[in-house]
Parts: structure tokens; C-alpha cells; sequence
């Protein structure tokens, strides 16, 4: 019961401390920022793939990428990606990626200043020092996507050839259905952990950043269900608001609720932190006891 409490009053004042440092205008931020870098990544994701020789895998990691979204989301935002990496092909390992690699960066500085003001640190790093680490971040998250792309693409390959081989092994085929859950699940928490450990200013124990990514990645679930529900029912409503700007609306509202998400996660870790730091406080006034009365001394 009193874990519960506890629990009850940490979500509490992360949320207060969420609306007192600027958190809905911050998660506006990220969720503009990642929309406008999404396209550029994806360019960058096709140059890759296609210096590996395979420029197929850009659409299968964006395709992973967007697993996780609600279909109603996901649908047309992958169509204007594919089409994009369409046009793409070809013209993308020139000063374009550049450009492109350095807009996409844009988004992991988004979610620095996210992170910054959640755990109430100042950057004191340079400007050049921080862009260069996040253009970094972009690189290997390129990378790691096509890696992953290339095992989820390999694993029906090599499963067909495992039941040729095996037919007993005919009634396991959602293995691979499995792989590509994995997969997304990968996607999902891994970029979660390296932002929060290490994108922000400061150090962080790894005991004291897993409650907000548990907690992220839950109340994504959550939200991503209900939105998901919501747009199967009243999508209708964006066409009517916005007309031919409805799908990239849509989108963004999605990045918003997300946004809003990930930069409360960084304020529960902050606030957990600073109840173990008074609990501690509290335990060695206990343990050190009243000051002792200084004895009388007459004149």
C-alpha cells in the first residue's frame, strides 16, 4: 500500500513538474522536429542501403519503423515515404544526403532539449560538439535499422528453407510473425534507453532512468491503442479540418501525444530521484539523531 502511494504521488508531481517546465510546448517541439527529420532520415536510410547494395532494405526498415504506430497513421505516412525513397534512387549519395543527415539530426537535438529540461541540467558542451554527436546518433541508427531489416527480410528465407528441410516444423511458422514483433519491440526500447542514458547533460545510473522508459513505453501502448481506436472512428474529422493535409496531421498529432509521453518519462525519473534523495536525507537525520545542547557555560 504505501509503494502505491508513493507511486501515486511520484506520477503526480512529475505530471505538475511536466506542466511547469513548459512540457506541452517542448513535446510541440519534438513532434515538429521529428516529423520534418523522418523524410531526411529515411533519405539518409536509402543512401546507406544503397552503398551495402541493397536499396529494397529502406523500404523494409521503414516499414519496421512504423510497425509500432497505429495502422491509421502508419498507412499513409509509409505510402509518402516509399514514394519518396522512389524518387530517391539514384540521387541521394550527393551533397542531398548531407543536407539530409544534418536535418535529421535536427530531431535528436529535439529530444535533448526534451531530456535537458526534464532532468533539470544546464549543457554546458559545444554547439558544433553536440551536432556532430547527434549526427552521429543518426548514422548508427541508419545502420542498426538496416542490420535489422536485413535479419527480418532473412528470417522468412531461412525459415522456408528450415520447413523444407524439417517439415515438423510447419505448425511454428508464426516464428516469423514473431521476429518482426521482436523486432519492433527492439526498435522501440533500445533508442529509448540511449536517450535517456546518455543524450541528455549530466550521468544517470541505469536504476534511475528504467522507471520512466517502463513507464514511456506503457502509456505508449495505451495511447497508441485509444488514438488508433479514436481515428477509426472520427479520421473522417481531420479531412473535414484540414482537407489535403489530414494524413500529415494526423501524424503530428500522434508525434505530439508521444512527444508529450517520452518528455514525462524523463520528469518521473527527475522526480523519483529526488524522493530517494530526500529519503536518504531523511535516513541519515534519523541515524545522527537532535543535535546535543551545548553545555551552560557561566560567566
Amino acid at each position: 500500500m504505501k509503494f502505491l502511494k508513493k507511486s501515486y504521488r511520484a506520477a503526480l508531481d512529475a505530471f505538475w513538474q511536466f506542466n511547469a517546465d513548459d512540457g506541452w510546448a517542448i513535446a510541440s517541439h519534438i513532434a515538429l522536429s521529428t516529423l520534418m527529420a523522418m523524410f531526411p532520415f529515411f533519405l539518409v536510410l536509402t543512401a546507406l542501403a544503397g552503398v551495402f547494395g541493397s536499396q529494397y532494405l529502406a523500404d523494409e526498415a521503414a516499414n519496421l519503423l512504423l510497425e509500432a504506430w497505429p495502422e491509421e497513421v502508419a498507412g499513409p505516412i509509409s505510402r509518402e515515404i516509399h514514394n519518396v525513397l522512389v524518387g530517391a534512387h539514384g540521387q541521394v549519395l550527393t551533397v542531398g544526403a548531407l543536407l539530409a543527415l544534418y536535418f535529421a539530426s535536427s530531431g535528436i537535438e529535439s529530444l535533448r532539449i526534451g531530456l535537458n529540461r526534464a532532468y533539470t541540467v544546464a549543457e554546458t558542451r559545444s554547439v558544433w560538439l553536440l551536432r556532430l554527436e547527434s549526427i552521429g546518433y543518426v548514422i548508427l541508427a541508419a545502420i542498426g535499422m538496416l542490420a535489422l531489416s536485413f535479419l527480418v527480410v532473412l528470417a522468412p528465407l531461412i525459415w522456408t528453407a528450415l520447413v523444407r528441410r524439417f517439415p515438423g516444423l510447419l505448425p511454428f511458422s508464426d516464428v516469423v510473425t514473431f521476429v518482426r514483433l521482436a523486432t519492433a519491440t527492439v526498435l522501440l526500447i533500445v533508442p529509448l534507453i540511449v536517450v535517456h542514458k546518455w543524450l541528455p547533460a549530466g550521468h544517470r545510473a541505469w536504476g534511475e532512468i528504467m522507471p520512466g522508459i517502463l513507464a514511456t513505453l506503457v502509456l505508449w501502448l495505451l495511447c497508441g491503442m485509444i488514438f488508433g481506436r479514436y481515428l477509426s472512428d472520427f479520421a473522417f474529422t481531420y479531412s473535414v479540418y484540414y482537407a489535403g493535409l489530414a494524413s500529415p496531421m494526423i501524424a503530428l498529432v500522434f508525434l505530439y501525444i508521444t512527444a508529450s509521453i517520452f518528455i514525462y518519462g524523463g520528469e518521473l525519473n527527475a522526480i523519483i530521484l529526488k524522493m530517494r534523495m530526500e529519503m536518504k536525507q531523511a535516513e541519515r537525520d534519523a541515524r545522527q539523531g537532535p543535535a546535543e545542547a551545548e553545555p551552560f557555560a557561566p560567566e
